[in-house]
């Protein structure tokens, strides 16, 4: 049996083939907020929050003018970006729906509320915060049973800061 990573282990980034990296950089930065840390000329950057050095990488190395993947095709479902409490949450939603960009899904699943949107290169972007430990939903024997109820978006926006 293999030994389980260690717990405080995490994702520390993602790093994404773009089509085009002012319209990937507008949207990661412009929409959502995250800073630009550095920009390799016409060909890369890379943007985090809070100082971080970089949360997402973007490249256009193997992807220049390059479309979505077609539907049915393998590879990255979504990145998910966790924000630290519901008011943010209700910021980023704010950010999304200024934008105009088309939200594809929002639900709450027990354990977070979860907004789904997608890049201007089709990869999938879930926006979500988590609930606290001790509010997720159990069963009698103690085990997680997470949801996929609607989540009402517009009592969310009147959380945004």
């Amino acid at each position: 049996m293999t030994q389980p990573i260690h717990p405080q282990a995490r994702i520390g980034h993602v790093h994404l083939k773009v089509g085009d990296l002012d319209r990937a950089i507008a949207f990661y930065s412009g929409v959502l907020g995250f800073t630009l840390q550095q920009r390799w000329g016409d060909s890369a950057a890379f943007l985090g929050a809070g100082g971080y050095h970089h949360h997402i990488g973007l490249n256009t190395w193997d992807s220049l003018g390059g479309t979505a993947a077609p539907r049915g095709h393998t590879g990255l479902y979504h990145t998910a970006f966790l924000y630290p409490d519901r008011a943010q949450l209700a910021d980023a939603l704010r950010r999304v729906m200024a934008a105009d960009i088309k939200i594809e899904g929002a639900a709450d699943h027990g354990v977070s509320e979860a907004i789904y949107i997608s890049d201007p290169d089709g990869n999938g972007v879930e926006l979500y915060h988590d609930r606290a430990p001790k509010d997720w939903p159990r069963d009698a024997a103690g085990a997680l049973v997470m949801t996929n109820a609607p989540l009402d978006l517009m009592a969310l926006l009147a959380e945004a800061p």
